[in-house]
C-alpha cells in the first residue's frame, strides 16, 4: 500500500516535470497564442543575465531549454530522479539568482522560482520514488 509520502513524492516530482516542461512549451510556441515564442525568451534571458553580455543570451537560451527539456522527461519518466532533481534544484536556484540580480527579489518571488528551487531539492532528498523507472531498474550499491 501506498503512503502519504509515496503519493506527495509522486505529485512533487510530476508538477516539477509539468513546469519545466511547460516553459520550453511556451518557447517553442506549442501552448500556441499564449506562448512567449523563442524570439521573446532570448530576449528576457538577456534581461535575466544583465551582468553577462547580451551575446551571451543566444547560448544561455539553447542551454537553459535543452537542460529544463531534460529534466522534465527524466523527471516525468522517473529517471535518475534523486541526481535530476538535484541538478533541477541548482539550476532553478541560478535561475532565482540571476533574476534577483538583474530585476530584483520580487519577480523570482513572484514566478515562484526560489520555491521550485526548494521543492526540487526536496525531492532530491528521498530514497525511493514510486512509479517511477528508478523503482523497476536493479539499485546499484
Amino acid at each position: 500500500m501506498k503512503t502519504r509520502q509515496d503519493i506527495a513524492v509522486f505529485l512533487l516530482r510530476i508538477a516539477l516535470a509539468t513546469g519545466f516542461l511547460s516553459a520550453v512549451a511556451s518557447r517553442l510556441n506549442l501552448w500556441g497564442t499564449r506562448s512567449s515564442g523563442w524570439k521573446s525568451f532570448v530576449q528576457y534571458t538577456a534581461e535575466t543575465n544583465s551582468f553577462l553580455p547580451s551575446s551571451f543570451a543566444p547560448f544561455l537560451a539553447i542551454l537553459s531549454t535543452i537542460a529544463e527539456l531534460s529534466f522534465g522527461l527524466l523527471l516525468l519518466a522517473g529517471y535518475q530522479v534523486k541526481k535530476t532533481a538535484l541538478f533541477a534544484a541548482v539550476l532553478s536556484l541560478l535561475f532565482a539568482m540571476a533574476m534577483s540580480i538583474s530585476f530584483g527579489c520580487k519577480e523570482p518571488l513572484d514566478y515562484s522560482v526560489f520555491v521550485f528551487s526548494a521543492g526540487a531539492f526536496l525531492l532530491s532528498t528521498f530514497s525511493q520514488y514510486q512509479w517511477s523507472i528508478d523503482q523497476i531498474l536493479p539499485q546499484k550499491q
